[in-house]
């Protein structure tokens, strides 16, 4: 196989928020890359990480909640390899943001898989959405 000289850096470029994955044996299924399951564990992490650059990682009752995701699958990816995956707000509503993931492979030198999730801003306590607490949206601006 042959690997490219695009590094991590370059192409998460426009991704202010970069997630280190270890690609595990076990991530792989029986047809010998990883089970396409695993790439939204691997979002979830990177969801996760950005919630907390953002200060809305939990800890009041106000906090995310995924509405929707998706996975574009461009390139499999196989064991062993070190990912990265980008992550930054591309939306910002009163009460959501659509956030952009990509997984970039140093094994390919490529963006293997790239995704969209939807996060809705919910009122843990009245069990229903509510307004994008202000500090929030200030961190989220902050990033890009």
């Amino acid at each position: 196989m042959t690997t490219s000289t695009t590094t991590a850096k370059e192409a998460l470029a426009a991704y202010p928020v970069r997630t280190p994955i270890t690609v595990q044996w076990g991530d792989q299924d029986s047809f010998q890359h990883v089970n396409n399951v695993v790439y939204f564990r691997w979002y979830e992490t990177a969801r996760m990480k950005l919630f907390e650059r953002v200060g809305f990682a939990g800890g009041s009752t106000v906090g995310p909640i995924l509405a929707s995701t998706s996975c574009r699958y461009k390139a499999p990816i196989h064991y062993p390899d070190e990912l990265v995956v980008g992550t930054r707000v591309i939306e910002v509503g009163s009460d959501r943001f659509t956030m952009e993931m990509a997984i970039f492979s140093p094994r390919i030198g490529a963006i293997a898989a790239t995704g969209e999730a939807l996060i809705v801003s919910f009122d843990y306590t009245a069990q229903k959405k509510t307004a994008l607490p202000v500090d929030v949206v200030t961190a989220i601006a902050a990033l890009a």
